[in-house]
């Protein structure tokens, strides 16, 4: 397997990084920059491609992202609380997944990369509608008939139907330093611990039970939205 990993810098797509790094050939990482707030990610996500030894490469997307409304772009509060509350659809931007991996199928045929691997899981499927097994599955047929009689490039997303429990797990089993990733929404000078992803985060290391060395603002806040 020679694998482009499409790479945040967030726990979930370095672990998955450094999962494809352990299981084949890891070729390169590739980020990008659509005007996200937290754009402080792209760092921990170079920081992974000179761990790994990789080459890493940022496609500048933030002309489009202007365009895209979601908390993540815009000047909009990023709400606190947990992934299946319906206030975590201000974060979504619309068809990111599908312009992004677009653009990565293209790289991958010209860098004669015969994999993508994305880190979408089973824990954004309410909230995120392409990262859901429909649509991985249709995007990666529609892939074969793109760049049919060019190149043969399979989608690899191992954790489809897994949740992010899982992905802690992996951070400890192929040794991931968690605390060179970055997944917090806001993107200040450290992790929120309020916003959906740091919730997930927190919580998926809790379940895994497994210590999460991540500093955040409000460390308890998971706590109260989980249980209810």
């Amino acid at each position: 397997m020679k694998a482009l990993v499409v790479c945040s810098g967030g726990l979930d797509s370095v672990t998955l990084s450094y999962k494809v790094a352990s299981e084949g050939t890891l070729s390169s990482l590739l980020s990008f920059d659509y005007g996200q707030r937290h754009r402080k990610e792209l760092d921990f996500a170079a920081h992974c491609a000179k761990q790994l030894g990789v080459k890493h490469t940022i496609i500048d997307l933030s002309q489009v992202g202007k365009q895209l409304t979601s908390a993540l772009t815009d000047d909009i509060d990023v709400p606190d609380g947990h992934y299946a509350e319906e206030s975590m659809k201000a974060t979504v931007v619309p068809n990111r997944n599908a312009i992004m991996m677009t653009i990565a199928f293209g790289l991958a045929s010209s860098q004669k990369a015969d994999t993508v691997a994305m880190a979408v899981h089973g824990g954004d499927h309410f909230i995120y509608p392409d990262c859901r097994p429909d649509f991985i599955e249709s995007f990666a047929a529609m892939q074969k008939m793109a760049l049919d009689g060019m190149s043969e490039i399979e989608l690899y997303t191992p954790y489809l139907h897994l949740d992010k429990t899982e992905i802690a797990r992996d951070s400890a089993k192929y040794s991931v330093p968690v605390i060179d990733t970055w997944s917090c929404y806001k993107g200040q000078e450290k992790h929120c611990g309020r916003c959906g992803t740091c919730v997930e985060r927190r919580e998926a290391f809790h379940l895994a039970n497994i210590e999460d060395p991540t500093e955040y603002v409000d460390a308890d806040y998971w706590q109260s939205v989980t249980s209810n």
